[in-house]
């Protein structure tokens, strides 16, 4: 069976297998598990103490709160990647075999941060490096310890980019022949011609 949540796909087994461990709390705890979650997905951070009472009834070991705390955040993220309304979801899940009690909680928390979860999920995909600044120059050696004569021309390039994670600047020194500056040249203007092109 399809499942809007997981992308028209299957369900994978991993979150079948852990629904049935999720069914053992409450469904008050359920949705205050689920505010845990969220609170992490939103890189608010997340307090594995209140997890750890929250399921402390349900005599989850440390294993199966963690399971839970992954297979929560996979639904709700999920969910949200793929625009799915709480209605939607609820019946999925209650097909999955989660209880409505649960599924309500759920759902509930779901729609009050929909929209932020979705905010931080595109502002967190696909991110990129950023060239900050390039400064090049050519040395040109004459002679050197080993020969006589070199006269061969070198391309020093630095190049300083802001990490995509990290956000600092890392700084790379390159050191190429003439020829193969020529190839790295002729390869980035193509690069750039393919680019205006799909623009």
């Amino acid at each position: 069976m399809r499942f809007r949540f997981c992308g028209d796909l299957d369900c994978p087994d991993w979150v079948l297998a852990e629904i049935s461990t999720l069914a053992k709390i409450s469904s008050v705890k359920m949705k205050l598990l689920c505010a845990q979650v969220l609170k992490d997905l939103l890189a608010e951070g997340i307090d594995y103490d209140k997890v750890a009472k929250l399921t402390a009834d349900a005599k989850f070991e440390s294993g199966d709160m963690k399971a839970s705390v992954a297979v929560l955040s996979f639904i709700l993220s999920s969910a949200a990647k793929h625009n799915v309304d709480s209605e939607s979801l609820s019946s999925e899940l209650q097909q999955l075999g989660l209880p409505k009690e649960h599924t309500t909680g759920l759902c509930k928390s779901y729609e009050d941060k929909h929209t932020a979860l979705q905010s931080k999920l595109r502002e967190t995909s696909l991110r990129l490096g950023r060239l900050e600044a390039v400064s090049w120059r050519v040395d040109y050696t004459l002679s050197s310890s080993e020969l006589r004569k070199v006269n061969e021309p070198t391309v020093q390039l630095k190049l300083q980019a802001q990490g995509a994670e990290s956000g600092s600047t890392e700084t790379t020194v390159v050191s190429i022949s003439a020829d193969k500056f020529r190839v790295l040249l002729t390869e980035l203007k193509q690069a750039q011609a393919m680019m205006n092109v799909l623009q």
